[in-house]
């Protein structure tokens, strides 16, 4: 019995890197939290790159560890890995290199929605609400669906018809992203000449 828990412990010290990358990646990204399987093989994929990476380094003629300091060292490369690969999904990094070479049209990205925002970093944006509402201003936070989460609205000014009306008095506006229909994108600040 001995010998059956500790092939279950050496196992666990094995995968447990990976289960941390994977942990990191899940977290700083927006995708959709996968379930319980592709977690994982996430994690199986992480760990299989977080050992090839030590397996280079006895290569290239780094004296091996014992033990402990081997479960240090790959939770480190681990961490590593994870904000690597968080970097790159969320920079939609590799998908535009396989973009550039005619492998993919796809990005990244969770959805096109987070895409058009992620594109448009430096633009203000007019919200079209139902009710032929609309609302300007710099987005602070935006939902990663259309059809779920809050956008937050910083200098919003309402537009009706030719007018703006600065919401004064009000540091954000916090919208639900199920009352937005449409967004526009500007890469300038409205002025009174651009309204008239």
């Amino acid at each position: 019995m001995n010998w059956v828990a500790s092939e279950v412990v050496s196992v666990l010290v094995f995968l447990l890197p990976g289960f941390v990358a994977a942990a990191i990646f899940r977290s700083l990204t927006s995708h959709p939290k996968p379930r319980e399987f592709e977690c994982v093989i996430q994690a199986l994929i992480f760990t299989l790159i977080g050992q090839a990476i030590i397996a280079a380094g006895l290569l290239f003629g780094v004296p091996p560890l014992d033990r402990g300091w081997e479960l240090v060292v790959s939770v480190l490369i681990a961490v590593a890995i994870g904000l690597i690969a968080a970097r790159v999904s969320n920079h939609d990094s590799a998908h535009r290199a396989l973009r550039y070479l005619g492998f993919t049209k796809e990005t990244s990205y969770p959805s096109e929605w987070y895409s058009a925002f992620a594109r448009h970093p430096d633009c203000y944006v007019v919200l079209h609400l139902k009710g032929e509402r609309r609302l300007y201003g710099w987005p602070e936070e935006w939902p990663s669906y259309s059809d779920q989460g809050h956008f937050r609205i910083a200098e919003g000014e309402w537009l009706v018809d030719d007018e703006r009306h600065p919401a004064t008095g009000v540091s954000a506006i916090l919208v639900p992203a199920s009352e937005v229909e449409m967004v526009e994108f500007l890469h300038i600040v409205l002025s009174e000449e651009s309204t008239e």
